[in-house]
């Protein structure tokens, strides 16, 4: 059973507008990555581009790339970040799996069923050294700082992550708090990382931070709803996949706190005890459209996203802010 929450919009946002204003860079992204994860250890590329090439969207490079055109910058520099940047994401990507014991990525084996998980690890951390090699290289030492100070808090994200795992009395501040280290960091530091070598009024810096940070966490209560309301090919996983591993997401703290003592001690044997079979994810998606757990996740995405929309208010109106607006009505759009 997938359920798919209604967004109400009379014409489909795209993000193919923000797409085609940074293609020309995106070009140049691409070559970066392909030639940074060049390696003679031939398991290193096979892994890598077994993720980096799976047809992901390339959002936060694409972020990368347009925030520090919205803020007038004229160099190159944000090539070499906005490839770091998704190195950096892929490396999560790659740890989450083998954290997760996941088995589909983008549609595809996770790269820890095709080659194990102490490869994915450690290829994941070859990444990680490839992106501060190039933070280096760009010589902007603001622009270091906020990305390496980010893959900290990304980190701190994962270890909050553990400490909520199976826990059904998790709080919806908590639930934020971890989403907002563990995906929404990352959002924030690549739309950051722009005005920073633009050299723009710490204002600017700010707002792009604050679009991207609120972006992310919209992002992810989308993705957190598409697990119970989308469709794997959407997803590129499993419909459930969360309920199955035993995640607690927002829809799942919202229909726990509303439910009965019924409805709690079913959670408790599905995610807690991981007693889970298949006939319990679609009476759990029953609880949550009982419970209007869906919806409101989507009401929180909304929230954040128009949060993101009005961070981009102090720039002046140019076909790049338009694009990254829509951008966010995107991310909310992928519910359908």
């Amino acid at each position: 059973m997938a359920v798919v929450v209604p967004f109400e919009s009379p014409e489909k946002p795209s993000i193919d507008p923000l797409v085609d204003l940074v293609s020309a860079d995106m070009e140049r992204v691409n070559s970066v990555i392909l030639a940074r994860t060049g390696s003679e250890v031939t398991m290193i590329p096979e892994v890598a581009n077994h993720l980096i090439s799976s047809g992901g969207k390339r959002l936060r490079p694409i972020l990368t790339l347009a925030l520090a055109r919205l803020t007038g910058y004229g160099g190159d520099g944000h090539v070499k970040l906005a490839a770091a940047v998704e190195f950096m994401h892929t490396a999560t990507l790659l740890h989450d799996d083998v954290v997760d014991e996941s088995e589909l990525r983008r549609g595809r084996l996770a790269a820890r069923m095709l080659w194990g998980n102490e490869a994915s690890v450690l290829v994941g951390d070859f990444l990680l050294g490839q992106a501060f090699k190039m933070m280096v290289e760009v010589g902007s030492l603001k622009a270091l700082e906020i990305l390496s100070s980010a893959a900290a808090v990304i980190a701190e994200g994962e270890v909050m992550q553990l400490a909520v795992a199976k826990n059904t009395s998790t709080t919806e501040d908590e639930y934020i708090a971890v989403i907002r280290a563990k995906t929404a960091e990352l959002f924030a530091a690549a739309c950051e990382v722009g005005p920073v070598l633009s050299v723009r009024q710490k204002a600017e810096q700010a707002a792009c931070r604050s679009f991207g940070m609120n972006l992310g966490i919209t992002f992810q209560l989308v993705d957190d709803v598409l697990d119970y309301g989308g469709a794997a090919a959407k997803l590129g996983k499993n419909v459930g996949d969360d309920f199955r591993e035993g995640k607690i997401t927002l829809p799942v703290v919202l229909a726990f706190r509303r439910g009965g003592d019924a409805e709690r001690e079913f959670w408790r044997r599905t995610l807690e005890r991981g007693e889970a079979t298949d006939a319990d994810l679609e009476h759990a998606i029953g609880l949550m459209l009982k419970h209007r757990a869906l919806e409101d996740t989507i009401g929180r995405a909304h929230h954040y996203g128009a949060i993101a929309r009005d961070a981009l208010a102090l720039f002046p109106d140019s076909q790049m802010k338009s694009a990254l607006a829509e951008a966010v009505d995107f991310c909310i759009a992928r519910t359908h």
